[in-house]
């Protein structure tokens, strides 16, 4: 069954245009490492008044996509990323996750 996260994150102001082009020129292994986990329809979104992030995405299993973390192409991209965002010691993103309250 397929499960839908969202999730808000934050990048700093002055990177929003950085931000954007390194997820247009997204790793290969990072691509395949998604799709391999069963993630699809994977959207973000910025706010450009507050630097929030909304990301929304959906995956076919939830525990297999959980390993994603893990894995060398994921621990590039944090790292590659951090400088740009709000991040956790490990260097992943700082994120909260939202609870789906309604589905249509």
């Amino acid at each position: 069954m397929t499960k839908r996260l969202a999730q808000l994150m934050h990048v700093y102001p002055d990177q929003y245009e950085e931000y954007e082009r390194r997820h247009n020129n997204l790793f290969p292994e990072m691509k395949q490492a998604l799709l391999d986990a069963g993630a699809h329809n994977y959207s973000i979104f910025l706010d450009k008044k507050t630097g929030n992030l909304f990301a929304y995405l959906e995956v076919d299993n939830y525990e297999k996509y959980q390993q994603i973390a893990q894995s060398p192409a994921c621990q590039k991209w944090w790292a590659y990323m951090e400088p740009l965002m709000e991040t956790n010691s490990d260097q992943s993103p700082v994120t909260v996750d939202l609870h789906e309250v309604f589905h249509l």
